[in-house]
């Protein structure tokens, strides 16, 4: 799991390297579509991420520029450029290289910016980032760990986000990595909380849950388990994140997913909550057909159910489907996640962008 995933080789490689460039053209404005006052307001922010469907510089200026229209939030996500770090190469200097520029490229198109840093392996939760494992490090060592801490503070201290989040789908790590990544997971995301909060007491902070692990949809047998033991171990959190593909969890029809299929994970103990990442593929996975019109439908019952919850943000990270040769994957290996967009590689425009638009026309209270 963990769209947020694919794209930390090749394409987030692209992105960071045109993080300088776009800073130099924050001059730029985001013409919001009109929003309508008679429509039904919404609770959440709604946005995406610059991953492009092909790793080029035009590429992502001409992703970034198509969704901002539609959007007013923003998300910079990845895991902590460990090769680098390893080398010695500061934090600051490295954001300031990368990040920095593109979070004042959103800035200027008049969307707020949310950070996520992943501490893990995005691709595969049962294992430490893939740079580390080549390096024969781990985040379980205390040394990587206080790494990882300052990587987080200066992201927060650079870009100044208005949410960071620090750890990424926890309960799915719990339930698969080896207990001991999971407690350095723990007290790395900890760690970095107390530091953020030392030169930053109004930073908030989020880490992030599978929602179709809490629903035991993946890995429990079908049982509902919730996410008590994730409040418990991340008790710094001021937000909750949301991962959440429910075709993968084996819901066959958008519309059969429950109202409160967020609402319930924090029943008995309220906090804001907002989707990180998710989506449903607009093409056929496995055995399963889906089609652009299935997607379409699960846009218009995810904002129902984000309506129900009163959430706080809504990110689809990815605008376009992805060109999987283009980045460099062998075939077969993204399928899951290649057709989340809301246009396809080329930007043509699928039914559920129309139904997502609707969705960003009401008003935001």
């Amino acid at each position: 799991m963990g769209s947020a995933l694919v794209f930390r080789g090749r394409a987030a490689a692209s992105l960071a390297a045109v993080g300088c460039l776009l800073g130099a053209l924050c001059s730029c404005s985001n013409d919001h579509s009109p929003t309508a006052p008679t429509l039904s307001p919404r609770s959440y922010f709604m946005g995406f991420s610059g991953f492009p469907p092909r790793p080029s510089v035009a590429t992502i200026l001409q992703t970034i520029d198509a969704w901002s229209p539609r959007a007013d939030a923003a998300l910079i996500l990845g895991e902590p450029p460990w090769d680098s770090l390893l080398a010695g190469r500061s934090p600051d200097s490295l954001i300031r290289n990368d990040q920095l520029g593109l979070a004042n490229y959103y800035r200027a198109k008049g969307l707020r910016v949310i950070v996520s840093v992943d501490p893990t392996n995005g691709l595969d939760r049962s294992s430490d980032s893939a740079p580390l494992v080549a390096a024969g490090r781990s985040l379980a060592e205390p040394a990587i760990q206080q790494v990882f801490r300052s990587y987080v503070t200066a992201m927060d201290t650079l870009i100044h986000p208005d949410y960071l989040t620090v750890a990424s789908e926890t309960n799915l790590i719990r339930a698969i990595a080896s207990p001991t990544l999971y407690s350095a997971v723990v007290q790395a995301a900890n760690g970095a909380a107390t530091d953020v909060r030392t030169v930053d007491p109004n930073a908030r902070l989020v880490t992030t849950v599978q929602v179709e692990v809490a629903w035991g949809r993946l890995v429990s047998g079908g049982a509902y388990v919730g996410i008590a033991q994730d409040r418990a171990d991340f008790p710094f959190v001021q937000a909750l994140g949301l991962s959440s593909y429910p075709y993968l969890g084996g819901w066959a029809d958008p519309d059969s997913l429950p109202l409160d299929y967020y609402s319930r994970l924090t029943e008995g103990s309220p906090i804001p909550m907002m989707v990180i990442e998710g989506g449903w593929s607009s093409d056929s996975v496995g055995t399963a057909a889906w089609t652009p019109e299935i997607q379409r439908r699960y846009i218009r019952r995810h904002a129902q159910i984000l309506d129900r919850a009163g959430a706080a943000g809504w990110f689809q990270i990815t605008y376009t489907d992805l060109d999987v040769a283009a980045l460099g994957f062998p075939p077969g290996t993204l399928d899951a996640f290649a057709h989340l967009g809301l246009v396809d590689e080329n930007f043509v425009a699928k039914p559920a962008r129309a139904e997502w638009d609707a969705t960003f026309a009401r008003p935001r209270h």
